[in-house]
C-alpha cells in the first residue's frame, strides 16, 4: 500500500496552502473519495482533512434573500434544513433521491460537487482504456457496455455521465459556487463548473490546482410552488439515474413565466435544456407545447448502440416533471 500523510486543516487558508504539496488532495465526508482510493483508481499521497474548519457547516441567509451553504454541510442536513425545504424543495427532493441515509449523514455538499463518474471502465482498473483515468488510452464504452453513459455532450474522448442528483437540482437552480484558492476568493457560476470531456475528460471542473470550495450560493427563491424532481433508475432503492429532471417554473394561470428544466443521467455534467425552456416560456402550458419542449431538449442528441432507449426516456421524463411541478399530475407522457 502507498504512503499516506494526513493532516487536519484549521482554517481554509491553512488548507489551500496546504493543498500546494504535490498528491494532497481534500477529505470532507470521503464517501467518493475513500472508494477510488479502495479501488486503486485515486492515489492521493497527502489527505488535507476540512471538517474541522468552523463556517463551512451552516446554512445562512444572503442580504439579496437567497442562502448560502457551506461546503462541508451534510447531504442530509441541507435536504431537511427548514430554509431548504420551504424556499428550495427542488435541492431537497433531489438530496434525498441521491444516497441512502448513511450515505447522506455523511457526503458534503462540497463533495457531492466533486463525484466521479460511476462508469465502469473508469472504476475497474483492470481496463485499460480509459481517458478519464488513463489520458490517451482511449475509451472502452464506446464500443463496450453503454446502457447508462451520454447521449448528450460526449466527445470521441469519453461517453461518461455526471452521477450527482444535488447538482442538477443546483444547475436548474442556477447556483454560484463559491471557492478559495491560492489566487484568493472567487465565484463560479453553476453552468461553467462542471466540464464536458472534449479532448481532456480526465478534468471534470474548472477548480484551478489548489483550490477549496467553500459553499454554494442560491438566489432568491422563486420556484417554491412548483418544483419536481424526477429520477429514473432501474431500481428504486438508490441506483444512480437513467435519466433525471429537475424541472422549476413561475407559472401565471396556466401560462409559464419562467422555466428551468436541467437533466441528469445524460451528459458529462448537469444538462440544462435551455431549448426546451425557451420553447415554454411566456406560453400556455399545454401538452402539445410541452411535448415540441422535450424533444427540442433531445434533439442533439447522439446515443450508443446499448442507450438508444435515453432519448425517448428523457423526452418523457421531461414532460412528466413539468407537468408534476405545474401540479397537473394528470398530464401523461
Amino acid at each position: 500500500m502507498d504512503a499516506i500523510s494526513y493532516e487536519r486543516a484549521g482554517d481554509v487558508a491553512g488548507a489551500v496552502r496546504a493543498a500546494q504539496q504535490p498528491g494532497a488532495v481534500f477529505i470532507g465526508g470521503g464517501t467518493n473519495l475513500l472508494d477510488l482510493m479502495k479501488g486503486g483508481v485515486a492515489r492521493p499521497v497527502r489527505l488535507i482533512d476540512i471538517t474541522h474548519i468552523n463556517g463551512l457547516d451552516t446554512v445562512t441567509t444572503l442580504p439579496d434573500g437567497g442562502i448560502r451553504i457551506g461546503a462541508l454541510v451534510r447531504n442530509s442536513d441541507a435536504a431537511n434544513h427548514a430554509l431548504v425545504r420551504e424556499q428550495y424543495p427542488l435541492l431537497s427532493q433531489a438530496l434525498l433521491a441521491g444516497a441512502s441515509a448513511q450515505l447522506r449523514n455523511m457526503a458534503t455538499v462540497g463533495g457531492n460537487l466533486l463525484q466521479r463518474t460511476r462508469c465502469g471502465y473508469f472504476y475497474d482498473t483492470a481496463f485499460t482504456q480509459c481517458n478519464k483515468r488513463m489520458p490517451g488510452s482511449g475509451c472502452a464504452a464506446l464500443d463496450g457496455h453503454n446502457r447508462t453513459h451520454a447521449i448528450l455532450g460526449a466527445s470521441p474522448q469519453c461517453i461518461a455521465v455526471n452521477p450527482s442528483d444535488m447538482s442538477v437540482a443546483l444547475a436548474a437552480l442556477d447556483a454560484v459556487v463559491r471557492v478559495s484558492g491560492p489566487a484568493g476568493e472567487r465565484t463560479i457560476g453553476f453552468a461553467d463548473f462542471h466540464r464536458l470531456p472534449a479532448e481532456r475528460p480526465d478534468v471534470d471542473t474548472t477548480l484551478q490546482p489548489g483550490e477549496l470550495i467553500t459553499a454554494v450560493d442560491l438566489p432568491p427563491p422563486l420556484f417554491s410552488a412548483h418544483s419536481h424532481y424526477l429520477k429514473v433508475r432501474d431500481r428504486a432503492s438508490y441506483a444512480f439515474a437513467l435519466v433525471s429532471v429537475a424541472a422549476a417554473l413561475q407559472m401565471d394561470g396556466e401560462r409559464v413565466q419562467t422555466a428551468r428544466i436541467a437533466l441528469g443521467g445524460v451528459a458529462h455534467k448537469p444538462w440544462r435544456a435551455s431549448a426546451a425552456e425557451q420553447l415554454l416560456n411566456g406560453q400556455p402550458l399545454t401538452q402539445a407545447t410541452l411535448k415540441n419542449a422535450a424533444a427540442a431538449a433531445l434533439s442533439d442528441a447522439r446515443p450508443q448502440h446499448d442507450n438508444r432507449f435515453k432519448v425517448q426516456l428523457a423526452q418523457r421524463a421531461i414532460v412528466r416533471a413539468v407537468n408534476q411541478a405545474a401540479g397537473l399530475a394528470g398530464g401523461v407522457a
